[in-house]
């Protein structure tokens, strides 16, 4: 006698993807605002200022939610890319994963830059010196504002490409990435808290995922028509 055993469900694709943006956005959001509070105007316009404690606060709060918000960045990546499949030409799927995986290698870089300056180049329990720290904000701040930003504005408009291409993002969600790369591109580096669109366009696009995964079955995803 055979005795069956119970089919395992499979992973809700869309569905994960859009808790996992979601949760993303957050940790990003929440690391962008701490580092702005603790690099208040970008890296030019701090040097005149003392490294207090506050702001070596604010920066090693958003040195702990890096990591975490680089996993669910991944972990989103790859869902969206299992529901695509095959449905993607090559192009701009090769675009999708390169970009976001040079911005998380960029934010982890930033992340890790910052890191070695509030650990390595004082004593326990002592400020930084002035060369370190500077050198040290500019290095984190370029990479993960400059680089970092520019190549998550590819990854937006290669997202939203993508979704436009097979109708599962409606027309608003792709205008509104596609105004989120240029601010991304030009606008980021030189105004302040502008990068916050980014994290903004993530946490709209994962609620709207998960929103349609509980509208229509998973596999209908992919056919439904743009709004």
């Amino acid at each position: 006698m055979q005795t069956s055993t119970p089919a395992r469900q499979p992973l809700q694709t869309p569905r994960a993807a859009g808790v996992a943006g979601i949760v993303f956005a957050l940790l990003l959001a929440a690391a962008i605002v701490l580092i702005r509070l603790g690099v208040p105007q970008g890296a030019d316009a701090v040097t005149a200022q003392a490294p207090d404690p506050t702001r070596r606060s604010a920066v090693r709060a958003a040195l702990t939610l890096v990591p975490f918000a680089g996993i669910f960045f991944l972990w989103f990546i790859g869902a969206v890319r299992s529901h695509v499949g095959d449905a993607e030409d090559r192009f701009m799927a090769t675009v999708f994963l390169g970009s976001g995986l040079v911005f998380t290698a960029m934010m982890f870089g930033g992340a890790a830059a910052a890191a070695a300056v509030l650990d390595t180049a004082h004593p326990a329990g002592t400020s930084p010196s002035r060369p370190a720290w500077d050198f040290g904000q500019h290095l984190a701040y370029t990479l993960m504002i400059g680089y970092a930003m520019r190549m998550a504005a590819v990854f937006t408009c290669s997202a939203s490409v993508i979704g436009h291409r097979l109708g599962i993002m409606p027309r608003w969600l792709t205008v509104l990435g596609l105004l989120v790369t240029l601010v991304l591109l030009f606008v980021s580096p030189s105004v302040p808290w502008s990068e916050l669109v980014f994290p903004g366009w993530s946490l709209l696009l994962s609620v709207y995922i998960v929103a349609e995964s509980f509208r229509r079955p998973t596999a209908d995803l992919g056919a439904a028509p743009a709004v």
